[in-house]
């Protein structure tokens, strides 16, 4: 199921936008809390996010620029201020669509729906796999956080891979084993052990602790 995220400052918009995506179950949320937005996107961690420009606090294009710090999530602005200054920054500022207020809803779940296809279907996944300020990065096998790039080895990436791919979920040894012999890594149950404690002293070195948990008896999961 695709997840949504809803930052706009009227509430009575925000519920009938949730209303109206949820009818075509889309599991969504919108930001009650404003003075932190970036904190509250990592938390839902959803797969697009529909952003007005006029925010309490801080506007829309620097909740923009934050959130696109650590992540390329398809963001679609909806705002009253559609002049054509307001919707060139928007796409400069890292937007992939724009929506003027007032609105059909109708548009609005097309224009959702659309943009989900482009980014998800035909294989079309984004590069990038985020998990609470952590972000792996598909194309380049590296891990970063905090500015931070964390190389990983072939094995340690794919480990990471699948976990974040299956995040609440514990994956089995024998999963995760099959998996890597799929890439052509032909790893036991002794060396699946062995990555695995590489990978958290790798990650434990660069501050990040418990990431990697061990489910006695199943084998592992991020959560």
């Amino acid at each position: 199921m695709y997840k949504i995220l809803i930052v706009e400052d009227d509430m009575v918009i925000a519920e009938s936008m949730k209303k109206s995506l949820c009818q075509w179950n889309y599991e969504t949320e919108y930001i009650k809390d404003f003075k932190d937005v970036t904190a509250q996107f990592i938390k839902f961690d959803p797969h697009l996010v529909l952003l007005d420009i006029s925010l309490p606090f801080f506007n829309g294009y620097h909740w923009c620029s934050e959130i696109r710090k650590i992540s390329s999530v398809p963001i679609i602005f909806i705002s009253s201020m559609s002049d054509n200054m307001n919707v060139i920054m928007a796409v400069n500022m890292g937007g992939d669509d724009f929506i003027a207020k007032p609105f059909d809803l109708n548009i609005l779940v097309a224009k959702v729906q659309a943009l989900l296809r482009r980014t998800y279907s035909f294989g079309g996944k984004m590069d990038i796999i985020e998990h609470k300020g952590i972000v792996l990065n598909l194309s380049s096998a590296v891990l970063e956080y905090e500015n931070k790039k964390i190389e990983l080895s072939k094995n340690e990436f794919k480990i990471l891979q699948i976990l974040f791919e299956n995040i609440g979920k514990a994956i089995s040894r024998d999963d995760i084993m099959t998996r890597l012999w799929e890439s052509d890594s032909y790893i036991d149950d002794n060396t699946l052990t062995v990555n695995v404690t590489r990978l958290r002293k790798k990650l434990a070195d660069e501050g990040i602790y418990d990431l990697v948990k061990t489910k006695k008896g199943i084998g592992y999961m991020v959560e």
